[in-house]
């Protein structure tokens, strides 16, 4: 029986050298906080509550605590659990935190790759607009030179055909030569453009009513060419010249008459053309 009670005892003392030695390490060793972005609390040194946790042995602690029991293990490896769940929730937040850094970057390239776009769409709608301004300037140019040269031809009309027309003293009526004459003048001149008719009339007589009479036979010409040939009024010149000279011999005395010439501008109506 004794031989039993102090084999017991020398087994004890062996498993008790290693379970001293390890927890006088685990006392004087100081608990550091892992490092993380967060600043966590040092664990605490465990509370001593027994032999196997660090109480002044004695032969009552080794009896009764042979060997390290679940519940020990349990409360010594606790705190680490709870550091390594601490761990792992940091962890879990910085992978968020980083998730969230790199979409709103990639929103923000998406962004300024957009507004890229839309700023070569503009400027390529201002080079367009650009260019058409210039073409639109350049056919400008054209037409003000155009009309420049039409401008300074206008005065530019050479006599084409002369007709007379004439008439019984005091009397206003056109006769049937005179129509005829009318009519192979003016008949070609339909459709066309840059001419003019020149209408002068001249009468026996002197002071206002030889002036009178000739632009009364003058008017006749005139109404006759716009009734019955449709001759533009704007294109008639009327004249009524009474007495005065004829234009051309710088005689007078040749009786009632009126004198019709067509003015042709051919500078201006090949510019049209």
């Amino acid at each position: 029986m004794n031989a039993r009670i102090l084999s017991s005892l020398l087994l004890s003392a062996a498993l008790t050298v290693p379970a001293l030695a390890q927890s006088n390490s685990s006392s004087s060793t100081p608990q550091t906080a892992p490092t993380s972005g967060a600043a966590l609390e040092p664990l605490p040194p465990p509370a001593r509550t027994d032999f196997w946790d660090g109480d002044d042995p004695n032969l009552v602690n080794l009896v009764t605590h042979p060997f390290a029991n679940k519940k020990y293990v349990q409360r010594m490896t606790r705190p680490i659990k709870d550091r390594l769940d601490e761990l792992d929730q940091l962890t879990s937040s910085n992978a968020a935190a980083i998730k969230d850094v790199d979409a709103r970057a990639q929103h923000g390239l998406q962004m300024a790759s957009e507004k890229e776009s839309l700023a070569d769409q503009h400027a390529s709608d201002a080079a367009n607009r650009a260019q058409q301004a210039q073409i639109a300037a350049g056919g400008a140019d054209t037409r003000v030179s155009t009309a420049e040269q039409l401008v300074g031809n206008l005065d530019q009309y050479k006599a084409s055909s002369q007709t007379e027309i004439r008439f019984h003293p005091g009397q206003t009526i056109l006769s049937k030569p005179a129509k005829d004459a009318l009519d192979q003048m003016a008949g070609p001149l339909k459709g066309e453009h840059s001419y003019v008719i020149e209408v002068r009339g001249y009468s026996t007589g002197r002071g206002q009513a030889a002036i009178t009479a000739s632009q009364k036979m003058a008017d006749s010409v005139v109404r006759y060419l716009v009734l019955t040939q449709n001759i533009p009024v704007y294109r008639i010149y009327t004249l009524g010249m009474g007495s005065a000279p004829a234009a051309d011999t710088g005689e007078t005395g040749h009786g009632a008459r009126v004198e019709v010439s067509l003015l042709r501008n051919d500078l201006v109506s090949s510019a049209q053309h």
